[in-house]
């Protein structure tokens, strides 16, 4: 699978810039060949959080017709982060995967609201975990803050992901954080982790891309990026067996004393 990791700046509360935005970088890292592009988190808005009403999608309505026509015109599995939306009067950060020929394959809201960006005085959790499959490769997906929770990833490892992908607005002062629990993820779940983190500012943080891809052995596919743009790796779900062959903790675990 080559996957193609849209870096980009997020306009603060414009969302019709951010569309366009999207469709120029979709178009772009559909001509190299890609089989799945991934985008970071809130892309639509941005943490615009008190602006909610006027500019969360109702129902991901607009979102979702958007990504299925791309997806269909190019032939490209589209793991679209995340965007605010807007549902019975209540607001979500939503993540929509959409298959190469159009078909909404999920749609997750972030399980973990984030406190100090004040998520949780906006929005409502999510309540169900997030696995989908793109050309027969069983994926997962969660949201930002939802890396802090090992569980929740692992959750969705024992259901039988063997990519989870993560994107993300992760501000800049927390960055060492950032590749240490990406890295431990990989590792500790022998899998593939796709992260995709945005660049640019908002009125209270700054960010500064890093967007990874992190093989099973926790080797750095792409890493230390911290410009706008897109950047590409190819990952082997071969290397999943190999690695779990090789150290069959899935085998070893005491789930008798996890409880």
């Amino acid at each position: 699978m080559k996957i193609a990791c849209v870096q980009m700046n997020i306009e603060f509360g414009e969302p019709e810039k951010n569309y366009q935005a999207v469709k120029r970088f979709i178009d772009e890292a559909a001509s190299m060949g890609t089989d799945t592009i991934v985008l970071p988190e809130m892309w639509n808005t941005g943490y615009a959080l008190t602006e909610l009403t006027r500019l969360a999608d109702e129902n991901g309505e607009k979102t979702k017709a958007f990504l299925q026509e791309l997806a269909r015109k190019h032939r490209v599995n589209i793991v679209a982060g995340s965007v605010s939306t807007k549902r019975n009067g209540k607001f979500y950060n939503t993540m929509y995967v959409v298959r190469k020929d159009g078909e909404l394959v999920a749609e997750y809201d972030k399980a973990h609201l984030f406190k100090l960006m004040d998520e949780h005085l906006y929005m409502e959790p999510g309540q169900k975990r997030n696995g989908f499959a793109l050309d027969g490769i069983e994926c997962a997906g969660v949201i930002c803050y939802d890396l802090r929770f090992p569980e929740w990833t692992r959750a969705h490892v024992l259901d039988g992901a063997k990519v989870i992908f993560i994107p993300a607005e992760w501000p800049e002062k927390r960055m060492d954080h950032w590749q240490i629990l990406l890295q431990a993820r990989a590792i500790e779940n022998q899998c593939y982790v796709v992260a995709v983190n945005r660049v640019g500012n908002d009125p209270n943080n700054e960010f500064n891309g890093h967007s990874m891809v992190i093989a099973p052995w926790g080797e750095l596919l792409i890493a230390n990026e911290e410009k706008e743009g897109i950047y590409y790796a190819k990952i082997d779900i071969e290397q999943v067996k190999d690695v779990r062959q090789r150290i069959p903790i899935f085998q070893d675990r005491r789930e008798e004393l996890y409880e």
